[in-house]
C-alpha cells in the first residue's frame, strides 16, 4: 500500500528556478507543472499554483523535500491544507473507491494522474475558502443595503473588490484542468478511465461549479453595487449643474438689477 498526500504550501511555486535548482529526476515538464522522481518509487509533483504531491513518501522525507520548495514558493504558508488517498497494485484490477486507488501496476503515469486529481481536490478546497470568505463579505453589503438603503463601501474599495474577483475567476480558470483531460489520457483507454473515475471520487466538477457560481453571485452583487454608486454619482453631477446655473441666472439677475439702478 502506498499513500498519496498533496499539500497547499504556498499562493505560487517559481517552476522555471524549481526546475533548475531541485536535484531529482525530471519525468515530465511543462510551463505549469513538474513531475519529478526523488528515488525509485518516490515521486514529487509540483504546481505552479502552489501546490505539492507526493508519492509514497515518509513525512521526514516531505518534510525535507519542502524545505527544498520553501525559497522557491510566494507566500509561503504554516498551516497548510491537505488531501490524501491510498494506493494499492492489484494484477488485472483498475479501480477507484472512496479513499483508495487500485493500480494494476506500478505504472508511474497512472500514479501521475493520481497525484495531479488529489492536487486539484486541495486546489478546490483553497478557492472554495476563498470565495466563501468573499460571499459572506458582499452578503454584509447587500444586508446594509436592504436596512439602510444606501452603500456602506466607496467607490475605491469596490473597484478593488471587484478586481479581486475578477483576478480569483482568471486564477481558477488558468490553475485547475477539471473539465479538460492531461494529454497523456488520450494515448491509452485505461488512462482516460482512471482520470474520469477519479473527478468522479474526488467530485471535481461538482465542487468546481459550487466555486464557480459563487463567483458569478459575488459578481453579480458588485455589478449592482457599481450601478447604484454610478446612479448617485450621476445624480451629484446633476445637482452640481443645477446650482451652476441657479448661481449663474441669480448673477445675471443681480448684474441687471445693478445696472437699471
Amino acid at each position: 500500500m502506498y499513500a498519496v498526500v498533496a499539500y497547499q504550501v504556498a499562493s505560487a511555486i517559481n517552476i522555471k528556478y524549481s526546475r533548475q535548482q531541485l536535484p531529482w529526476q525530471l519525468l515530465f515538464h511543462d510551463s505549469d507543472e513538474l513531475y519529478f522522481s526523488t528515488t525509485p518509487e518516490k515521486f514529487v509533483y509540483i504546481f505552479q499554483y502552489g501546490i505539492v504531491s507526493f508519492f509514497n513518501m515518509s513525512k521526514a522525507e516531505i518534510k525535507m523535500t519542502l524545505r527544498y520548495i520553501q525559497p522557491l514558493s510566494v507566500n509561503y504558508f504554516k498551516q497548510k491544507l491537505s488531501d490524501s488517498v491510498t494506493v494499492a497494485i492489484e494484477p488485472n484490477t483498475l479501480k477507484v473507491e472512496f479513499d483508495r486507488v487500485v493500480l494494476p501496476n506500478f505504472d508511474e503515469e497512472m500514479i501521475r494522474l493520481v497525484m495531479l486529481n488529489t492536487s486539484q481536490s486541495v486546489a478546490l478546497d483553497r478557492y472554495s475558502e476563498i470565495t466563501e470568505e468573499l460571499l459572506v463579505e458582499t452578503n454584509k453589503h447587500t444586508l446594509y443595503l436592504e436596512q439602510r438603503g444606501k452603500l456602506d463601501i466607496s467607490g475605491n474599495k469596490l473597484k478593488r473588490f471587484i478586481g479581486k474577483i475578477l483576478n480569483i475567476k482568471n486564477k481558477i480558470s488558468e490553475n485547475l484542468y477539471i473539465f479538460d483531460s492531461p494529454e497523456i489520457t488520450w494515448e491509452r483507454e485505461q488512462l482516460s478511465k482512471l482520470n474520469l473515475d477519479l473527478k468522479q471520487s474526488f467530485d471535481l466538477k461538482d465542487r468546481y461549479r459550487l466555486i464557480h457560481d459563487r463567483i458569478e453571485i459575488i459578481k453579480e452583487n458588485l455589478e449592482l453595487f457599481k450601478d447604484i454608486m454610478d446612479h448617485k454619482e450621476s445624480s451629484k453631477l446633476e445637482w452640481i449643474i443645477i446650482i451652476l446655473i441657479i448661481i449663474e441666472v441669480i448673477d445675471l439677475f443681480i448684474s441687471k438689477l445693478v445696472n437699471l439702478i
